[in-house]
């Protein structure tokens, strides 16, 4: 569901898990699984640095794997990379982060704001992405593909 906002746009997305709240939370924070889970179904994930804890950096890149068919990259013909900080840790309830893709473009300068939220349910756990201050160049149903945990 994509949402407005007055500054630039912002969208939330949800998926029921079906795990516990506590590995769904520490799968969020681990390389290796955000490797897996952030990069679409036609890329490749490759995390560079990756320090989960308040204040740590992570830096990640996302590669078309058929750069022939895909629409390009934001750091190069084929890649996406982004940087970003854990600003708050909240165990098995909630993490907030900022990322900054590395683009010579215009189109996506800034920071964008990442707020996952679990949720405990009958069926495992509810995962809520909010996305706020999307850069303008990234269009908002890619976005919200990309938030979405496999």
């Amino acid at each position: 569901m994509t949402k407005p906002s007055a500054k630039r746009a912002s969208t939330q997305v949800s998926k029921m898990i079906k795990a516990p709240r506590k590995a769904v939370y520490q799968a969020c924070l681990d390389p290796d699984a955000v490797a897996s889970w952030r990069a679409p179904d036609n890329m490749k994930g490759q995390v560079h640095v990756f320090d989960a804890r308040e204040g740590g950096t992570f830096r990640m890149s996302l590669t078309y794997q058929d750069p022939k068919h895909s629409p390009g990259g934001k750091t190069s013909e084929d890649t996406d990379t982004f940087q970003g900080k854990f600003i708050e840790l909240v165990p098995d309830e909630k993490i907030v982060e900022v990322i900054k893709f590395e683009s010579r473009d215009p189109r996506f300068a800034g920071e964008m704001k990442i707020t996952t939220s679990f949720t405990d349910t009958d069926e495992g756990t509810e995962i809520t992405v909010l996305c706020q201050d999307i850069p303008a160049g990234i269009r908002l149903e890619d976005n919200e593909l990309a938030a979405l945990i496999e």
